[in-house]
């Protein structure tokens, strides 16, 4: 009997680099030995990526067109793929002329939004009725699915609304850096308003579980502060005085392991995160965790005029069930061209198999 996990996967938008991304992943035999992974989508997109990433690349895969999980195969080199039926053929750029994979450039569209939309509500439904025990997220855009009627500002509001989940927040990892949000889809002043004794103490508490889940048996936990220096005691702003260190203050009391029992300067925070003092950082608002990610996942050749690296991947934390995803849009401006990296989604499929495996072994 095979016991390894079962992961679906979302191709992401139909007119992003997802379902190219996907190919490519699934071409990894090393990911067969540890999980049985599906993608979710529609079949004209990933016949079209599997068609540019032959001609780009030389991977040769089969499709294994399904319509429920038990008549996946999961044998490496045929993608098995649940096919929802959202895209038409005529919706799909001309597949006739792959002699130079080139962008197709539809971008952010309704029919795109729509698809995108129902992928991770099926994933969400399977994962939720026990039929897959873990769920990977492709990018979606934001904008085509406000298109289509749908309006969250995210994955993550779709998957908190679908589980009926109310306290949770994402969290960003590359290698050993790991972040988690106070918020995140908000303007910038909304965010300062939202940094509140209660909501920072929720995200300390749900960082330090997330990474117990993670096998980290005594985690260290990092806070950042909100403003330059911390505030400098209340000189350029009081929040770290009135309510995140009340929030730190009730986490040390509850034995969540913060080492400076205090909040730490946001432009200091991360060199300590690397250097090993935290094994998670509580941050205050999107950018102030994205930046510090982005700069070590995402790697840019000058040269080469091409990424050498899109990594960091993302994990929402406090859900009944296991999210982890790409931490990257859609590259509706590259989708078609070949050149899709696929190093995000590896490294969210590899997260989502550990969470899975440590949710088996303590259940």
């Amino acid at each position: 009997m095979n016991t390894l996990p079962i992961i679906g996967i979302t191709m992401g938008d139909p007119y992003g680099n997802g379902p190219e991304i996907s190919i490519k992943a699934l071409m990894d035999k090393s990911i067969y030995d540890r999980c049985r992974p599906l993608i979710v989508g529609d079949m004209t997109s990933m016949t079209y990526a599997a068609k540019v990433a032959k001609k780009a690349s030389g991977l040769d895969v089969k499709l294994n067109p399904i319509k429920s999980v038990a008549e996946a195969k999961y044998e490496y080199g045929t993608i098995d793929v649940l096919d929802m039926g959202l895209v038409p053929a005529d919706k799909i750029p001309d597949t006739s002329d792959l002699d130079a994979p080139k962008p197709f450039k539809v971008g952010a569209c309704e029919v795109g939004g729509e698809a995108a939309f129902n992928y991770v509500k099926k994933v969400i439904e399977l994962a939720m009725a026990g039929e897959i025990d873990a769920t990977v997220t492709n990018a979606l855009s934001k904008e085509a699915i406000n298109m289509a009627g749908h309006h969250y500002s995210g994955h993550t509001e779709i998957y908190a609304d679908y589980t009926n989940t109310k306290k949770y927040t994402m969290m960003l990892a590359h290698e050993g850096l790991r972040v988690v949000h106070v918020s995140t889809h908000v303007s910038l002043r909304e965010a300062c308003d939202r940094v509140k004794k209660d909501r920072v103490l929720e995200c300390i508490r749900i960082a330090n579980e997330g990474c117990k889940a993670l096998g980290i048996k005594e985690p260290k936990v990092g806070v950042a502060g909100l403003n330059p220096h911390c505030g400098e005691h209340g000189m350029f702003g009081t929040e770290e005085i009135e309510e995140i260190q009340p929030a730190i203050d009730a986490a040390l009391a509850e034995g969540i392991n913060i080492p400076e029992k205090a909040p730490t300067p946001p432009d200091t925070v991360f060199s300590k995160a690397l250097g090993g003092w935290y094994d998670i950082v509580v941050v205050m608002y999107h950018d102030q965790g994205h930046i510090p990610l982005k700069v070590k996942g995402f790697v840019y050749n000058h040269e080469k005029k091409a990424w050498d690296a899109v990594a960091g991947i993302n994990v929402t934390l406090g859900l009944p069930i296991i999210r982890a995803s790409v931490d990257h849009g859609t590259g509706f401006g590259h989708a078609g061209d070949g050149h899709a990296n696929e190093l995000s989604l590896t490294n969210a499929i590899d997260y989502a198999i550990r969470l899975a495996n440590a949710k088996k072994e303590n259940a």
